[in-house]
C-alpha cells in the first residue's frame, strides 16, 4: 500500500488552512535573501512574464489604485528598472517595458532565492524526500490551476501559470 494513500484523508479545510500557513511561511523566510521590496519585485516580476503593460493594467491585476501603482512605476523608472514607450494601439497610452537592469535585478532576486532554496533542501532532506517533494509540486501545480480557474470566473487576477511556463513565480517575484 502506497503511505500516501494510508490512513483517511485530511479534512480539505484543515489541509488548505496548514497549506496556506506553509507557504506563507515559506515565502517570509526566502525573503531574507530579496534585494528588491516586494511590491517593487511583484511589479518587475508581472512585467518579466506577461510584458509591457500600462500602469492602469498593472493596477488592475495587482488590484491597487492607479496612484498606488503610479507612485510604484515611478520609483521603478527613477531606478533605471523600468521603461516608457508609446503604445502602438493608442499614441495616448504608454507602455511600461522592464529594462536590462530591472531585468537583470528580477533574475538576481530569484536566483538568491533559489539558491537559498536548494541549500535548505540539501541541508534538511534526503533523496527520497527530495523525490516525494518534486511530485508534490505537480499537485501543488494543480490546485494553482484550480484557484486561478476560480478567479478568473468570479473576475479575480489569474493565478495559475501559463501552460509551458517554467515553473516562474505564481505571486509577488516568486
Amino acid at each position: 500500500m502506497n503511505s500516501a494513500s494510508a490512513g483517511p484523508s485530511p479534512d480539505s479545510a484543515r489541509l488548505a488552512a496548514d497549506l496556506r500557513s506553509s507557504v506563507s511561511d515559506l515565502v517570509r523566510a526566502a525573503r531574507v535573501a530579496d534585494r528588491l521590496g516586494p511590491i517593487p519585485a511583484s511589479v518587475l516580476d508581472v512585467l518579466d512574464r506577461r510584458g509591457a503593460m500600462t500602469t492602469a493594467d498593472l493596477a488592475a491585476g495587482r488590484q491597487v489604485r492607479h496612484q498606488t501603482m503610479a507612485a510604484t512605476v515611478k520609483e521603478l523608472i527613477d531606478a533605471g528598472l523600468v521603461a516608457t514607450r508609446p503604445d502602438p494601439s493608442d499614441a495616448r497610452k504608454k507602455l511600461l517595458d522592464l529594462t536590462p537592469e530591472g531585468r537583470s535585478a528580477i533574475d538576481a532576486d530569484r536566483g538568491d532565492r533559489v539558491r537559498l532554496l536548494a541549500e535548505a533542501l540539501d541541508a534538511t532532506l534526503d533523496a527520497d524526500e527530495r523525490r516525494l517533494l518534486a511530485r508534490a509540486l505537480t499537485l501543488l501545480d494543480r490546485v494553482t490551476a484550480a484557484v486561478g480557474a476560480a478567479a478568473r470566473t468570479s473576475g479575480g487576477e489569474p493565478a495559475a501559470p501559463s501552460p509551458g511556463n517554467d515553473r516562474g513565480p505564481i505571486a509577488g517575484a516568486w
